[in-house]
């Protein structure tokens, strides 16, 4: 009798496991299991301070601390671990990540490659010959505006021990330049619904050069990349660096790539499409 296999879904900076619920719904509706992790400090553990709220104090925003404070990638990657463990007595395992969740699933496939069966990333985060704080000075991100996105961090991140962003603002510039780089193809509505899934605070800890994909480990695991061809927060040229420099670290066992239309989160809030893809891996 052949085994069904069971997605488990890591989520991006900022966010947490209640963003794939529209996604896991599709899913289950074409017959597919699936469990979404929140890393530590993610979630029902994350803090949302009460400076937070309307009217915002942000003096007390900038300083209050927060439950994400010193949460590190082996923190991460021991929450994921712990739940491919459960699923794999049940079957298969398909690893799926997305934005900075790609740093995560690349380190526990590097420590653990017998809990996966196939790896994917949804424009996410996939370093194999540079940190991902390397990327960010190479020509293909050139384009992201990264100045706006630090204009709404708040506090000073050395002495909170995490990054805190105000995606409450109401500082109409900073919302647009959240949308343009986002969602720029979804309504306001579901651009602004989508912001308020997000939590303020995310941890520092992206990895070191220890953490980039390890080709004995990570390098053995199927493993199949899907493109989002609008992201603007991370622009089809470094997914496809990405890819080529995996590529190039397992000639025997490349990426299987996919692409689906949309930016960076389109995806989640019209679901659809990226269910029937991860349905076809599958059905493959």
């Amino acid at each position: 009798m052949q085994l069904h296999p069971t997605y488990i879904f890591v989520h991006g900076a900022f966010a947490n496991s209640f963003s794939f619920a529209p996604l896991q719904a599709e899913l289950g509706l074409l017959g597919h299991r699936s469990a979404a992790v929140d890393l530590p400090g993610h979630g029902f553990e994350a803090t949302f301070p009460a400076a937070y709220q309307a009217p915002q104090d942000p003096g007390a925003l900038a300083a209050e601390p927060g439950s994400i404070r010193g949460v590190t990638l082996a923190d991460n990657a021991a929450r994921v671990a712990g739940v491919l463990e459960r699923a794999k007595r049940n079957g298969p395992t398909i690893l799926v990540a997305h934005s900075r969740g790609g740093i995560t699933a690349t380190a526990v496939a590097n420590a653990r490659p017998e809990l996966i069966d196939r790896i994917v990333y949804v424009s996410a985060w996939c370093p194999v010959e540079l940190e991902v704080g390397g990327y960010y000075a190479q020509p293909e991100m050139a384009d992201v505006d990264t100045e706006s996105f630090a204009a709404t961090l708040v506090g000073d991140p050395g002495e909170l021990g995490l990054l805190r962003t105000n995606f409450r603002t109401a500082d109409p510039a900073a919302l647009a330049a959240f949308k343009r780089a986002f969602a720029a193809d979804l309504t306001d509505d579901e651009f602004r619904t989508f912001l308020n899934t997000f939590q303020p605070d995310e941890a520092l800890d992206a990895g070191t050069s220890a953490d980039r994909a390890q080709a004995t480990t990570w390098g053995r695991i199927p493993k199949t990349y899907v493109r989002l061809a609008d992201d603007a927060s991370m622009p089809l040229a470094v997914q496809d660096r990405m890819i080529r420099e995996a590529d190039t670290l397992t000639p025997a066992n490349p990426f299987d790539v996919r692409t689906l239309e949309g930016s960076h989160l389109r995806w989640l809030v019209r679901p659809g499409p990226a269910a029937e893809l991860l349905a076809s891996l599958v059905a493959g």
